[in-house]
């Protein structure tokens, strides 16, 4: 089971977090957000990461210019896209990436897999107007097609307490978690980071078994 700490503004949080057992940390480029980090913070950020994890870079409908600006300053490994981005925006500027779905018991994940297939997966969220993720409330997870648990990284409301069993229910290929790891916005804590990656990953390796 792989996990994503999401949300992090600090060089000594994705130190701690892929030192834990994180395989990805995410910093956000979405100005309005409470975690927003600017291209100096990326940089330091990503002086921490490099060879110990993977780097993903959340944008919410961004100009093509402000992408590009980034991914010039700051060698991103993959772009996670929280917006209303068409599919061929989201793939044009050579790096993997994640869509984000905002969930709801109307989701067509069928059909939203087939108009991103060329996303790496689906990152579902919970949905909530005018705030992309980092909400700290979750969604019924029985509105995930089990069918397409390869493709998603489950994400919205998860917690040390509560990852092991959506990962049990859901299956998914990834965990996502920002506010549920949290002290304040922005800044993690350690044990909680250490919770929740040990219990996502005991869970995870159960599945296998």
């Amino acid at each position: 089971m792989r996990v994503k700490i999401c949300g992090i503004t600090r060089e000594e949080d994705a130190a701690q977090a892929l030192s834990l057992g994180a395989d990805a940390v995410g910093v956000v480029f979405h100005p309005n957000s409470p975690r927003f980090v600017t291209v100096d913070q990326a940089q330091a950020i990503r002086g921490t990461v490099s060879g110990l994890g993977m780097m993903v870079g959340l944008f919410v409908d961004p100009s093509v210019e402000e992408v590009e600006a980034v991914l010039d300053a700051v060698p991103l490994n993959l772009l996670q896209f929280h917006g209303k981005e068409a599919p061929a925006f989201c793939s044009q500027f050579g790096r993997p990436y994640l869509k984000a779905i905002p969930m709801s018991a109307d989701a067509n994940l069928v059909r939203e897999a087939e108009r991103f297939h060329t996303a790496s997966a689906l990152l579902l969220d919970s949905k909530h107007e005018g705030q992309f993720g980092g909400t700290g409330s979750s969604f019924d997870w029985d509105w995930v097609d089990r069918a397409l648990a390869d493709r998603v990284i489950l994400a919205g409301g998860l917690h040390p307490d509560n990852v092991a069993a959506a990962v049990r229910q859901v299956r998914p290929a990834a965990v996502d978690v920002s506010s549920g790891v949290e002290r304040t916005k922005g800044i993690k804590d350690l044990a909680s980071m250490r919770a929740f990656i040990e219990a996502a990953k005991l869970a995870g390796s159960e599945l296998l078994r």
